[in-house]
């Protein structure tokens, strides 16, 4: 009876040690995966007020956001465009062969970098040398462009943050309600760098501060996107986000007069290439990667979204559009409330606002952005691919690979020998201390021989 007992201790000891040892596999590897972050963030206290848009996009709700009439007035450089835009014009850099295709004139810039923060993919340049730079450039052809694009991300309102979440498709289509187009990546990249070329649409020298760049990368849950209107989107982005309202930082405008043009969300262009996705992201976001105005991701197809992409929109000069709509509070609105009711002041400042438009109302009663027509594409609670993040930040997953996929083998999602010793350890003293306990009595229990006379 004794030694039955003792084997039934040691097999139960080992299943606890097996139990113990799993338990702490299984826990590691969602938290390396985000699912125990995301689940977490749930319960958790929301950083921001988050706007659902079509029940497909999101942005975070800003304090103070400015009419666009007021903004086109301070700006004055609407010319013959639409409500909200800038009349970009100028000559267009081009490589030796007279084309917009090739990534030379981006090879050129690199060679004119005098102090770099990283070689390595995606590759980050401190300073690069004007005057070296622009005797590289000097015998480039170039090409005249006229044509209107949006001041700001979308939903093009100073002091809104980006609508994100969007894939290539969808932005078109918000770009078509409002009577514009997406923008090309010729046009996106010369209102970037204007005449010069600039690598940086505020200069030569990188400035954490100028735009909203070099911000530390979060690890995000692969999953938590699906599906896209849903509580645990909302939480994951809430988590994510690092974004800030467009003009929000004056230094961050281009030599053209649009903001934001590198860094806080990737921005959706149209490629002029003939050959791959029509899709094409530009600008890079908040996070340490280039952000500048050459470089392009082209990786990614018409379908894809993550939690960092937005657009802008861009017009032919002279195409009738529609002024951006505001849907929070805005400084003229405060202006006025602080003026006493039929002043001159109050009055003349309602005649130049003309009447606000209405924000409409989600089924839950938060407002969303207000459009003319329905978005025309995937189903509302369609489940996107996910992908993980743009080329931009391609190094930054390579560095956490080991620790996100799954292994193949009885280990899943741990990152080295360091972080799967405590649960080996503890399986092996428990086997161990069962086997000893059982040699142990079967020494005691087991019957003595007598001694030969």
């Amino acid at each position: 009876m004794t030694r039955r007992r003792i084997v039934v201790f040691s097999l139960v000891a080992a299943g606890v040690a097996t139990f113990l040892g799993g338990s702490f596999l299984v826990l590691r590897y969602a938290k390396h995966r985000g699912l125990e972050g995301a689940s977490n963030q749930i319960e958790a206290p929301p950083r921001f007020e988050w706007r659902s848009v079509d029940k497909k996009h999101w942005q975070a709700v800003a304090a103070l956001e400015e009419e666009p009439s007021v903004t086109d007035g301070r700006e004055g450089n609407r010319g013959s465009c639409g409500p909200g835009m800038v009349h970009a014009r100028g000559k267009h850099l081009l490589d030796s062969f007279g084309h917009d295709t090739s990534g030379e004139i981006e090879e050129l810039q690199n060679k004119s970098c005098t102090n770099w923060i990283s070689k390595d993919f995606p590759a980050r340049c401190q300073t690069f040398d004007r005057t070296q730079w622009l005797e590289l450039s000097a015998k480039l052809p170039r090409r005249e462009l006229s044509f209107c694009i949006d001041r700001f991300e979308y939903p093009n309102v100073k002091g809104a943050n980006p609508v994100i979440v969007v894939t290539y498709t969808e932005a078109q289509n918000l770009c078509k309600q409002s009577g514009k187009r997406l923008c090309t990546e010729t046009e996106w990249t010369y209102a970037c760098e204007g005449d010069e070329g600039s690598p940086y649409p505020y200069g030569y020298d990188r400035d954490p501060d100028a735009c909203v760049v070099d911000r530390s990368w979060k690890p995000f849950a692969q999953n938590a996107m699906s599906p896209r209107d849903g509580a645990q989107a909302k939480a994951e982005l809430d988590r994510l986000w690092q974004g800030q309202p467009s003009g929000s930082r004056p230094g961050c405008k281009s030599p053209v007069g649009v903001y934001d043009m590198t860094g806080n969300v990737d921005e959706w262009t149209k490629s002029v290439r003939s050959s791959g996705y029509a899709s094409v992201l530009k600008g890079g976001y908040w996070g340490p990667v280039r952000a500048r105005c050459r470089p392009s991701t082209r990786a990614h197809n018409e379908q894809f979204v993550a939690y960092q992409q937005g657009f802008r929109c861009c017009a032919d000069v002279g195409a009738q559009v529609a002024a951006p709509k505001t849907t929070g509070p805005t400084s003229s609105a405060v202006a006025s409330a602080a003026a006493p009711p039929g002043s001159a002041s109050a009055l003349a400042r309602a005649s130049a606002r003309g009447p606000r438009p209405v924000a409409s109302a989600s089924a839950s009663g938060a407002p969303v952005a207000s459009v003319s027509q329905p978005a025309v594409g995937l189903p509302t609670t369609a489940a996107i691919p996910l992908a993980d993040e743009s080329d931009d930040d391609e190094h930054l997953n390579l560095k956490h690979l080991e620790d996100l996929k799954p292994k193949v083998g009885l280990s899943c999602a741990t990152s080295g020998a360091g972080e799967r010793g405590p649960s080996w350890a503890l399986s092996a003293l428990l086997v161990g201390v069962g086997v000893g306990v059982a040699r142990r009595a079967r020494r005691r229990g087991a019957p003595r021989r007598r001694a030969p006379n």
